[in-house]
């Protein structure tokens, strides 16, 4: 088992950044793709981006040059740095993991999820 603690959330203003924490225990964490979706109300949970186990990233194109997403294995901490930030970035934060070497960009992939971060953007 994987167990998964976001944090880092809040309220800011359009234009400001965030970084966001997600905090592993459990197991190996190095070996695990970390992915960071969100979910807006009333909305479908929508992928942000990806890190895989060997530290490349990838980013939906809504945030790319916005965002970015880091890992430190020797903490089991995935960040994900948010500058930029637009009200249509408000939403509920949720990191996800799963073993594997590839990359992963749909929910079904994962199998450990946290319980995410709020993150509210106003104009």
């Amino acid at each position: 088992q994987v167990q998964l603690v976001e944090s880092g959330g809040g309220s800011v203003q359009a234009g400001d950044f965030l970084r966001l924490s997600c905090v592993a225990s459990g197991r190996t964490f190095s070996n695990y793709a970390v992915g960071w979706f969100r979910q807006a109300p009333g909305k479908e949970r929508e992928f942000v981006g990806i890190v895989t186990s060997g530290g490349r990233t990838d980013y939906a194109d809504s945030v790319k040059g916005r965002f970015t997403i880091s890992r430190d294995n020797a903490e089991n901490t995935v960040y994900l740095q948010m500058s930029k930030l637009k009200p249509a970035d408000t939403a509920v934060y949720i990191c996800a993991a799963r073993e594997g070497s590839n990359w992963y960009y749909r929910t079904s992939q994962y199998d450990y999820w946290g319980q995410g971060t709020q993150v509210t953007v106003s104009s």
